[in-house]
């Protein structure tokens, strides 16, 4: 399941909505056998209509050509990969290998429900035949090295346990540079793929501490699972839903529970996953992107600025892992390991201050925040790289666009309209002047009188989303943050292991009393150590001395 490029949902008690030669939505008839093969969703609210194509062009184009930076940002910049790592959690099937086994109808169904439980990191185990290799020894992961670059100083060294463990076999080069992970979405690229190592490098430090205390190894791999789960539920609980999300929709859902999604389910129900979230909700986080990053001592606005494009370009997935590779060729390239030199400063992505770390704090120039979420994405989304969405044939540089293909999948399914979602939560719609002006975001008023007419009338979701967040300063609201907010709180009470239904846990990673975010998870899973969390250090090392010669 390629994150890009989806091109049908099971929708339960509708069918396969997918398009036909004409881009026109159909549903067709679902078998017992797509039933069971297929990741469930669900529909939350009621059908919409048709955008025109002529809309949804221009409204793509409006949201790539506003400010490239916008005001008042303040959530540092790994948060928006750390939101990709857990969509790829959410939508993670774990069957997708087995469609030729003998697996229980329950299983299939359970493997392809949205849950908070790092499906995307442990695949189906250690003991299971298709995840074994991401293990070096049935309980740890698996970790890879990164290639020596004789490009720059201090970089001509290969680094153990700085890259995703990669395949290292196969007679082509895409083959060889795949990542021997769960989900291969988290190598398309280099932030959520580096990221996803630290989460390699969590776990196996997590089994470290509790062989230490004496866990048997019969129970090891579980327990250390747990207790990864568990803090992991707990920054998404805590930390990154109250900082995209309005506290008071949150507070709402945990004091009262879910009033729209899937309030009352049976005991042994397994949740769905609605099309209004994966579709639209969810899709707010692309509006986070930055067009480039202070990635490491080399790459970055004082040297050689780390673009959104270089970041996708050295990953297995979207890229080559090469600065010599021929666009839109995946066999291109002179590396088939991440480059020494590419290897993250977490420092510049999060904020260990917050964590009790201020020697570990950067200063402004140096740090990344995101973008606000809003109307505005950066100009390099107007042009995805063709490896996003497995080099599928492009007809129109229209489908590079981020912002379309997002607008174009929505009518394949024939999602609400904004204003149709805010009549089912029982909120009054946004006003005409709030959905063309906004606040700092796209500005729609020049939009062709027809395209303006439909706009004002059904606004496509994900935009609507976004231009709620916009008006409340970057945080969603009204639909977009209760549509969040329900699914989020039924993904974490249907998990395997869920914090919702053990109530009173609390981290054991921190001193007692002490706030768990992000910034400890990493701070334990690289030992505390700067030389860890920023392994090419601040300065380039001094060239070697030659040596007397003969």
């Amino acid at each position: 399941m390629k994150r890009h490029s989806r091109d049908n949902f099971f929708i339960v008690g509708e069918g396969i909505a997918t398009h036909d030669t004409h881009h026109q939505p159909v549903t067709l008839p679902a078998s017992t056998e797509a039933e069971m093969r297929k990741f469930r969703f669900s529909r939350l609210g009621p059908k919409g209509g048709l955008g025109s194509p002529a809309l949804l062009a221009a409204l793509a184009r409006a949201m790539v050509a506003g400010p490239q930076q916008n005001a008042r940002p303040t959530i540092p910049a790994g948060f928006t990969y750390l939101g990709q790592f857990i969509d790829h959690d959410l939508t993670f099937d774990r069957t997708a290998a087995k469609l030729g086994d003998n697996v229980l109808v329950a299983d299939l169904v359970q493997g392809r429900s949205p849950a908070l439980d790092l499906d995307c990191l442990y695949g189906g185990g250690p003991n299971d035949p298709d995840s074994r290799a991401f293990y070096v020894d049935g309980i740890r992961f698996r970790m890879g090295r990164t290639a020596a670059d004789a490009n720059f100083a201090g970089t001509n060294v290969d680094r153990e346990g700085f890259d995703l463990p990669r395949s290292g076999f196969g007679s082509s080069k895409s083959a060889r540079r795949k990542a021997a992970i769960a989900d291969p979405r988290n190598d398309e690229n280099l932030i959520v793929a580096q990221f996803h190592l630290a989460m390699l490098r969590f776990h196996n430090r997590v089994v470290d501490r509790l062989a230490g205390e004496g866990t048997p190894s019969a129970v090891l791999f579980e327990r250390a699972r747990e207790v990864v789960v568990r803090h992991y539920q707990w920054i998404v609980q805590h930390e990154f839903l109250p900082l995209i999300v309005d506290q008071a929709i949150l507070d709402d859902v945990a004091q009262n529970g879910r009033r729209f999604f899937e309030p009352n389910p049976l005991p042994g129900d397994f949740p769905t996953m609605p099309i209004e979230f994966s579709v639209a909700a969810y899709r707010t986080g692309h509006s986070m992107i930055r067009g480039g990053y202070q990635w490491n001592r080399i790459f970055n606005s004082a040297g050689i600025p780390a673009t959104l494009g270089l970041l996708f370009l050295f990953s297995g997935t979207s890229g080559t892992l090469s600065a010599d590779s021929t666009p839109g060729d995946p066999e291109s390239g002179s590396f088939e390991r991440l480059p020494t030199s590419w290897i993250a400063d977490f420092r510049r992505l999060f904020d260990f201050a917050a964590a009790g770390r201020p020697d570990l704090a950067l200063d402004a120039a140096q740090f990344n925040v995101t973008r606000r979420i809003d109307t505005s994405l950066v100009d390099p989304l107007a042009t995805l790289p063709p490896g996003s969405f497995g080099h599928e044939p492009i007809a129109d540089p229209i489908e590079l666009n981020l912002a379309f293909r997002n607008l174009a999948r929505a009518n394949m399914v024939e999602l609400a309209s904004g204003q149709q979602m805010a009549a089912f939560f029982g909120l009054p719609p946004l006003s005409a002047d709030a959905l063309l002006v906004g606040s700092e975001g796209a500005d729609l008023t020049g939009l062709p009188s027809a395209e303006k007419d439909e706009l004002l009338a059904a606004t496509p979701l994900w935009f609507y989303v976004l231009r709620e967040a916009e008006l409340n300063g970057g945080k969603l609201t009204g639909v977009g943050g209760r549509i969040v907010a329900e699914v989020f709180h039924r993904a974490a009470e249907a998990s395997t292991v869920s914090n919702l239904r053990m109530v009173g846990w609390q981290p054991s990673l921190v001193e007692a009393g002490k706030v768990f975010g992000i910034a400890d998870l990493l701070l334990f899973a690289f030992e505390g150590r700067e030389d860890l969390l920023n392994p090419l250090g601040d300065i380039a090392p001094p060239a070697p001395v030659p040596g007397p010669t003969n």
